[in-house]
Order: structure tokens, then C-alpha cells, then sequence
């Protein structure tokens, strides 16, 4: 039974007893001794030819099998009047009352269930395909995150080799120690990224990871400089949502950084989040053809029409000696929610 199905059910049960009540206080307040059969059997005829239509509309109805529909209707029809009329046998001695009774049942009774559980299905139907769409936007949406987050991991580890490959040709000493942490770096990739949201302290700790192994370039100390405001284990994001600006900052900075160059901020306040970042600019001509990838600011902005819709800044500004960008998120949450699925069998 789906979602909408358990939904409904109750409200199904609980329609029926309000109209068991209604025909019970019709009969009783007409002095019929016998009013509890006669609501009884009321309620049953009406039940039955409100579900037979109900289930005719799903099986052959919503499977555009329009000739049984119509075949299965009109044998609804002729024999709907008949549990009606059986609660009134002894007033249908004669052919012409028979006749009568039949007509005025299939017009005021048998139609009106029929119209009522079109309706009522009509109801149903709309809400289950509003969900199952929900849904469907929600799997294409985590798609494309997941595609988008896909191609940090080769884009990054392209960049981070190159510099590593600069350090083993150099003969420099400090090439096993950026290897070791650019294995502590790809284990957060491949385990800890796995989830949909972690903690921004977790994220930062990653930041300051690619800047440690940034910094093996530079033999100024340090280039980068990192201010935290706030209480970074109060809210969560989603992983591997930040590193795109950085690396962005480095590949796009002079090759020759001074001592904090590069700027990062990070304030939390009251569940939102304000990341600012600012670099200098290489006005240099470029000497060789650029390194591929720029998929930095682009992968950035998708992601966050996917996950912050309504909820979410991205400015960018830049000079002639500057670049900066300010990310502000609002509404993160204070912790990693259940995922569950909006509709299922």
C-alpha cells in the first residue's frame, strides 16, 4: 500500500460511518422499527456501488482501456439498483412499482455513488501523481548532485597530482608528505563525503587540509589565512561544497603569494552561514596554454539552485588586483535529517 493509499484509507472509513449515522437517524426519525437493517443494507448497497465504479476508474480507466470501462459502467448501472430494491421487496408485488422503484433508484442512488466515487478518485489521483512528480524531481535533482559531485573528485586530484609531480621532479623532501596528505584528503572523498550533509567543522577541517597541502608550494608561511566565527559544529552542509572556490582562489592567484594573499572568513549566526573568500589576481600574461577543468564557480552555482533554491547568495566581485566571492546559506540545519521517500510501494 503506498503513501497516499494509507492516507485515504481513514478518511474512507470515517466518510462511511458519518453516512451509517445519517441513514440511521433518517430511519429512525421516520419510526421504521426495523431502521437498523434498512441502514445496514442502505450502507452496503451504497458502499458496493461506489467501489465497484471506484476500481473500474483504476483498472481499465487510468489504463486508457476505455471499451471495458464502458462495459464494466453499464453492468454497474443495471445491476446497481437491485441491492436497493431488495430492502423494499414487499412494495414490488406489482410489475409498474417494480418498474418505478428500479428507475427512481438507478436516477437518485446508484448515479449519485457513481458520481461521488469519480469524484473521490479524481482526488486521489491528483494527490498521488503530485507526489510521484515530487518525487521524480527529487531523484533528477540528487542525480545531478551526485554527477556534480562526481567531478570534484577527478578535477581535484588532477590538480593535486600536477603539484605533487612538481615536487617529485624538484627531488623535493617534502613530496611524502604531501602525498600522506593527499591520502587524508581522498579518504574524505571516498568515506566521510558520503553522506548528504557533515558538519561544517568537519567541511573546514578538509579546507585546511587542501590548504596545508597548498602550501608545500610556497615558501612563504602561510599564504592563506583562515578566520572562524561562530559555532561551526551547529549547522550541517553538504559535503565537498566549498572546495570548488578554493581551488578556484589558488588556480587563479599569481604564482608568487605573499603572506595571507588569500583570505577566507567564515561566520555562523543563527543557522546561517556567510563564507567570504578573497584572492589576489595573476595580471600576468598566462606563459603556457590553461589547465583544463574551470568547472569551480559553474559546479558551485548548479548545486546550490539544487539544494538552496529560496535559501541561498552567491556575489561575486572582482578588480584589477582582487577576486572575492561571498557565499551565504540560510536555514542549515543543526543536524543530518532521516532521508525517506515521499512515495513508495
Amino acid at each position: 500500500m503506498n503513501r497516499i493509499e494509507k492516507v485515504f484509507s481513514p478518511i474512507h472509513l470515517v466518510s462511511w460511518l458519518v453516512v451509517l449515522l445519517l441513514f440511521s437517524w433518517i430511519f429512525q426519525s421516520e419510526g421504521h422499527s426495523k431502521w437498523p437493517l434498512l441502514a445496514g443494507g442502505l450502507l452496503l448497497g451504497s458502499a458496493g456501488v461506489f467501489y465497484s465504479h471506484y476500481y473500474l476508474l483504476s483498472r481499465f480507466w487510468s489504463r486508457r482501456q476505455f471499451p471495458f470501462y464502458l462495459l464494466g459502467l453499464v453492468l454497474l448501472l443495471l445491476l446497481g439498483p437491485f441491492p436497493f430494491l431488495t430492502l423494499e421487496y414487499g412494495e414490488l408485488a406489482e410489475l409498474s412499482n417494480f418498474l418505478d422503484h428500479y428507475f427512481t433508484t438507478l436516477l437518485s442512488v446508484v448515479l449519485f455513488w457513481v458520481v461521488i466515487s469519480g469524484f473521490v478518485r479524481a482526488i486521489q489521483n491528483w494527490f498521488s501523481n503530485a507526489l510521484r512528480r515530487e518525487q521524480l524531481e527529487k531523484q533528477a535533482a540528487q542525480a545531478e548532485l551526485t554527477y556534480l559531485k562526481a567531478q570534484l573528485n577527478p578535477h581535484f586530484l588532477f590538480n593535486t597530482l600536477h603539484n605533487i609531480h612538481t615536487l617529485a621532479y624538484l627531488q623535493s623532501p617534502l613530496t611524502p608528505d604531501a602525498i600522506l596528505r593527499l591520502a587524508s584528503l581522498m579518504r574524505y572523498m571516498l568515506h566521510e563525503s558520503n553522506t548528504s550533509l557533515v558538519p561544517l567543522s568537519q567541511e573546514l577541517n578538509y579546507l585546511q587540509d587542501f590548504i596545508s597541502l597548498q602550501q608545500l608550494r610556497y615558501s612563504q608561511n602561510p599564504v592563506a589565512r583562515v578566520e572562524v566565527e561562530g559555532d561551526t559544529n551547529a549547522c550541517y552542509l553538504p559535503p565537498l561544497l566549498l572546495i570548488p572556490l578554493l581551488e578556484n582562489a589558488y588556480k587563479h592567484s599569481p604564482t608568487h603569494l605573499q603572506v595571507h594573499d588569500i583570505h577566507i572568513s567564515v561566520l555562523v549566526k543563527e543557522a546561517s552561514l556567510t563564507f567570504r573568500l578573497r584572492n589576489p589576481v595573476d595580471t600576468a600574461p598566462p606563459a603556457a596554454a590553461p589547465e583544463p577543468g574551470g568547472i569551480g564557480l559553474a559546479n558551485v552555482r548548479k548545486r546550490l539552485r539544487l539544494l538552496y533554491p529560496d535559501q541561498h547568495r552567491l556575489d561575486v566581485a572582482s578588480g584589477t588586483d582582487y577576486f572575492e566571492v561571498v557565499l551565504r546559506l540560510e536555514s542549515l540545519p543543526a543536524h543530518e535529517p532521516t532521508a525517506h521517500l515521499l512515495y513508495h510501494r
